[in-house]
């Protein structure tokens, strides 16, 4: 059954929003948006470690962004991506500064999303 309970930290993708390529879809009972057709950050206001930003990138990229935003940290469970937890006292200024750099097309954020298996039942082969 979906939760009726909102996430908190879709304040985050309000910037996001006038973008004509942004689209948000519920992953892992959060939130993520994505800009032309990229996922860039998945919001989460559950339990830790799933409570704060997840920066969508590739571990390449890591160096370059935590240089920039020292609080961004390799996620806990998702390595491959980074992470600021809400209770980060650097938390609203790094989702700012993430936000804009999603609306710039920073190749350093952003990444193809696995296409999904389709459901259902197998199709018999016909004779």
């Amino acid at each position: 059954m979906p939760s009726s309970i909102r996430n908190s930290l879709v304040w985050i993708f309000e910037a996001l929003e006038r973008d004509s390529t942004y689209l948000s879809k519920r992953m892992f009972g959060s939130d993520a948006a994505y800009i032309d057709g990229l996922l860039c950050l998945v919001a989460s206001d559950r339990d830790p470690p799933w409570n704060g930003l997840l920066v969508c990138t590739s571990q390449e990229r890591h160096t370059a962004l935590t240089d920039e935003m020292p609080a961004l940290r390799p996620h806990p469970v998702l390595g491959k991506w980074l992470y600021v937890p809400q209770d980060d006292p650097a938390f609203e200024t790094v989702a700012e500064r993430i936000t804009a750099l999603v609306l710039a097309r920073d190749p350093r954020v952003g990444v193809e999303p696995k296409p999904r298996k389709r459901g259902g039942k197998s199709r018999l082969p016909t004779a």
